[in-house]
Order: structure tokens, then sequence, then C-alpha cells
């Protein structure tokens, strides 16, 4: 492995009409003038994306493959780290909305991103998506849906993630459960039936299982609050490409926090419980139970990738909540405050109709 010696990440895009920043335009493979509707296209990566060995950037010499320094941007409140593509005149963070103080930019290293996946779609249609699940809850704050009509409040965020290969190989052993039925005689008198009882018979099982665990997905960032929901954690990656940053331009990009290491035990805690699916579907049988397995993991590679996601930010009664829409599927997911008023007034009026009919009922 050879390093990449170019800061592809810090190159930025002029248009070549009227100066402005270039910014990618969701959905499709050009850059995009805001101000004079200019498009450039992105040239088609001829390079296939790099499933980088894995043992060797466990090794600190190898880790310096690949790497390259970046302007990031700390957020203390809730310790994401971003790095911003083009030049904003405020800064504010994607996760809880506080102000970034640009000068307190820094430099620092980073594995370069092997694929990206695009942004499928633009800020307009998720804020659209946001808006209308907003709209449809029962008892939200007025403050809420208010802060809907802001755009502005919708940020498109690069979320970094792992994902790992390896070939698979398990020695189990166990047993396989298959179902039998007896018939029983239950109750006395005129409850006495009878009723059909499900049972098990056990045979001792063992085998070994093999083969190729295929992007494994792991998360590489961790904040204090935040968190992408798994609901909408589900990217189609077979449209990753080949990193550019062009792709980056006009969005935020979230450097992972968790480290290559500890994501690889993620990893390995993945394919074990894929080995113990792989071992009851070899044994068969109606149920199964799992003894002991013993698995190993060879030809280990792994990419650094950059998945899409939106996030609107909204703080409610001193407590932050975050709305999450997937940037390829359009998949909404968050946390959302209830409106105590909207509450109370509902009870009170069914309490009144329940009154007014009684009294009616009574008179």
């Amino acid at each position: 492995m050879q390093s990449t010696p170019q800061q592809t990440s810090e190159l930025k895009k002029a248009c070549i009409n009227c100066g402005a920043e270039l910014r990618y335009a969701p959905g499709t493979t050009e850059l995009k003038c805001e101000y004079c509707d200019y498009r450039q296209e992105i040239p088609k990566e001829e390079t296939v994306f790099q499933e980088l060995e894995l043992k060797q950037y466990l090794n600190e010499l190898g880790s310096q493959s690949h790497s390259q320094e970046i302007t990031m941007l700390h957020c203390k409140n809730c310790g994401a780290n971003q790095h911003v593509e083009e030049n904003y005149k405020s800064l504010h963070c994607v996760y809880c909305s506080m102000p970034l103080v640009v000068e307190d930019a820094y430099m620092e290293d980073w594995i370069v991103p092997g694929a990206v996946l695009p942004f499928q779609i633009d800020q307009k249609k998720a804020h659209l998506i946001f808006k209308k699940w907003v709209n449809g809850l029962w008892w939200a704050p007025n403050k809420l849906k208010k802060a809907t009509l802001d755009p502005q409040n919708t940020k498109g965020l690069y979320a970094p993630f792992w994902t790992f290969d390896a070939q698979l190989y398990a020695n189990y052993t166990g047993q396989r459960g298959e179902y039998y039925y007896v018939t029983k005689t239950v109750g006395t008198g005129k409850n006495r039936r009878t009723v059909r009882e499900r049972r098990t018979r056990w045979y001792p099982a063992s085998g070994s299982v093999s083969g190729f665990v295929d992007d494994t997905l792991i998360k590489a960032s961790e904040q204090k609050s935040g968190v992408i929901p798994k609901k909408i954690a589900h990217w189609d990656l077979r449209k990753l490409e080949t990193f550019q940053s062009s792709y980056l331009a006009g969005f935020v990009t979230e450097k992972y926090t968790i480290p290559l290491r500890d994501g690889h035990l993620d990893a390995k805690k993945e394919a074990k419980a894929i080995a113990e699916r792989w071992a009851r579907r070899d044994i068969g049988g109606d149920t199964q139970r799992i003894s002991s397995i013993t698995m190993k993991l060879s030809e280990e590679t792994f990419k650094h990738i950059l998945l899409p996601v939106y996030i609107s930010a909204y703080k409610y009664k001193s407590k932050r909540y975050n709305f999450f829409v997937n940037g390829q599927s359009g998949v909404i997911s968050g946390e959302r405050p209830y409106s105590f008023w909207k509450i109370f007034f509902f009870v009170l009026s069914i309490l009144l109709v329940i009154a007014t009919i009684l009294f009616f009922l009574n008179a």
C-alpha cells in the first residue's frame, strides 16, 4: 500500500461562471452552482474501491498508509468531530445545533474513505419528509411544528462506518431438537378434555461451517447523544462509489471516533452471531442448542465508508431531540417531545364529554 500524498478532501470546486463554490447535487453525478445553475459532471473514477488488509492496519506502521490530514471542528457539547468541505459563514453542530468556533479548527489524520454512498435525495425533499412526519405527530408542541418551517434546521451529514469482510470457519457442538406430540387428559368432571402437548427429543450434533462474511457494517462514531437510530441505518451498499471529495461538497462529514481496532472487535461479535446462525441451520431439526463454537477468521479486509443521513436537531424544555432521515431511502425516525398542555386539555375535554352525557342520562 502506498500513502496518498494529495489532500483530496480539501480540493474545492469553483463555478467557472460566477466563482461560487459548487455543491454536489444529490441523486446525480454532478456538482451544481446554486447561484447560476451551472453544472459540472463528476468524472467517473476508473479504479474500484479497495478492500484494505486488516492485519496491516492494526499495526501502527500500516495505519499510516492511505491516510491524510483534514481540517476538523470538534463540538464541545456532544463530542462530534466534523469536517466541512466548504466555507460556511456560520457553523453549527449537525447533532446538537451548538455553534462551532471556526478559529478552533485543527488538522487531524484519518484513514481516507475507500468508498462513499452519495446522497440520493436533496435537502428540500428531506425537509418535506421531516415536516410531513412532524405534522402527523399527535400532541407535538407547537414550537416543534414551527421549527419545521426553516429548512436550514435540516442538515446533510456523511456518517462514518467500518465494513469488514472475512472468510469464516467454525467448529461447533450442540443438539438437534425434533418435536413430537402426546395426547393428555386434563380437568375433571364436565371440564375433562384431551389436549395435544408438544415435546422435544434431543440428539447430539457436531460439525463445521464455513463461508464468506461480506460487508459487516459497524458504526465508526459515537457521541454523548444523537446516535443514528437502527430504524434508518439501512443502506444499499451495492450503490457505493469509489471515494471522491466532490461528493462531500455542500455537506458535513463526520470523522470516526471509534478506532479501527474497536470496530474490529464489534465485527468479530457480529461474525460470532453469524457463525451460530450457520451452525443452527447446519444442525437442522425443529430447534437447536449450541453447546460450544470455535470460530476462526482469515483473509480479513476492511473499508472506511461514508453513508448519507439528514439530521434535524431541536431543543424543547432543555432537552435535545434529533430527527433522522436516511439520505438514500428517505426513511425517517427520531425521538419526539409531547406537549403537556395539549394532552391535559384533551383529557379534560374527554372528561367534560363524559360528565355531560352522565348529566343528561340522570336528568
